[in-house]
């Protein structure tokens, strides 16, 4: 259980998540980190089972550095996408218990992000939530996004919507991880706080 949100603006992506770990209600980690560094175009949510999406996720990441090695340019973001959904979808009858969303900034598609579930469905999205949180992050992204956003408002939103799920799922909490990815920038961590600095409503 936990919660990760997504949000596309025309200069880059947000992602954010909380840092509670949870097995069922027994909270086994309050430090976790959920956001995974692909490489400095592209990271990744994490929600479901850790140890299946850390596998992934590793493929993922030394599949890029080998495109990149290979091309002489960062691996396209559709491309990383078709290969966790391929892994997901021939890997039955036994399935990966994972969630994830897929954001970065690349040249064919520009700032882009999507959304890849345990059967291997990949959509494409400006705005998400995924885990036991997303209902009430959900709703804070669908009254706050605009397509005009900047990355700082983006941004501003992102640790809204985390903070309602927190105030309203057991599952999600401890404290909130905020990353951008922009042309400019590439990946970079702007935000990281614990629960108790969590006092300011939205």
């Amino acid at each position: 259980m936990t919660t990760t949100v997504g949000i596309v603006v025309k200069d880059g992506v947000v992602l954010a998540t909380d840092k509670r770990v949870t097995a069922g209600y027994y909270i086994a980690h309050k430090k976790g980190e959920k956001l995974w560094k692909i490489d400095d175009h592209v990271a990744a949510t994490m929600s479901g089972g850790v140890a299946d999406l850390q596998n992934i996720l590793s493929f993922l990441t030394v599949r890029a550095r080998e495109y990149k090695t290979q091309f002489r340019r960062p691996i396209p973001i559709r491309a990383l996408v078709n290969y966790m959904s391929l892994i997901l979808f021939y890997s039955r009858p036994y399935v990966y218990v994972v969630h994830s969303i897929i954001g970065g900034v690349d040249e064919e598609e520009g700032a882009v992000m999507y959304m890849v579930d345990w059967l291997g469905t990949v959509t494409k999205e400006k705005y998400v939530a995924t885990g036991s949180g997303s209902p009430y992050a959900k709703g804070v992204l669908e009254v706050g996004y605009r397509g005009d956003l900047t990355v700082e408002e983006a941004v501003d939103l992102a640790i809204n919507a985390i903070k309602a799920a927190i105030r309203n799922d057991p599952g999600s909490g401890e404290g909130i991880d905020v990353v951008t990815i922009t042309k400019r920038e590439g990946f970079k961590r702007i935000f990281t706080t614990q629960q108790k600095l969590l006092i300011p409503e939205i």
